[in-house]
């Protein structure tokens, strides 16, 4: 199955307004995470001294950049049918940080239920289906290169 100029558009648009309130939307994102896997924590630098989640330049900083390498991936995988990676370090970074796979499961359920905020009434399995699809290319890809 390949990625549709539709998903691509579901993701463009989703991704606009998650950017437009990126200080909520970043709060929200790792407060989901934390949710589902406390211990994840300690893999965040911007979180590790921290009681919980609150605003920092350097969380929001880090959710644009994860939302903004699934963004891409899907443009990638509308226009090239696969995701590669502009860093190549991303590989590597995962490995020190001791992410596995589980962690990639936990953050993809994070970002949906994120999109799901940022989408509102908008929310469809479509777009879910758009975000899930863009997240597994990149997280298959950093996942080659963490090997």
């Amino acid at each position: 199955m390949s990625f549709t100029e539709n998903q691509e558009a579901l993701v463009n648009s989703s991704y606009e307004s998650f950017k437009q309130n990126l200080p909520h939307y970043s709060v929200l994102f790792y407060t989901f995470i934390l949710e589902k896997a406390p211990a994840a924590k300690e893999l965040f630098s911007f979180l590790k001294d921290t009681s919980g989640v609150q605003y920092s330049p350097k969380l929001q900083s880090h959710a644009e950049k994860v939302f903004g390498l699934v963004h891409d991936s899907a443009i990638q995988l509308r226009t090239k049918g696969e995701v590669a990676l502009g860093d190549a370090t991303l590989g590597a970074i995962h490995v020190q940080k001791g992410v596995v796979d589980p962690h990639f499961v936990v953050v993809k359920e994070a970002l949906l239920k994120t999109i799901k905020e940022v989408a509102g009434d908008k929310w469809s399995e479509e777009l879910s289906t758009a975000w899930g699809v863009a997240y597994d290319g990149l997280a298959t890809t950093i996942k080659k290169a963490m090997s």
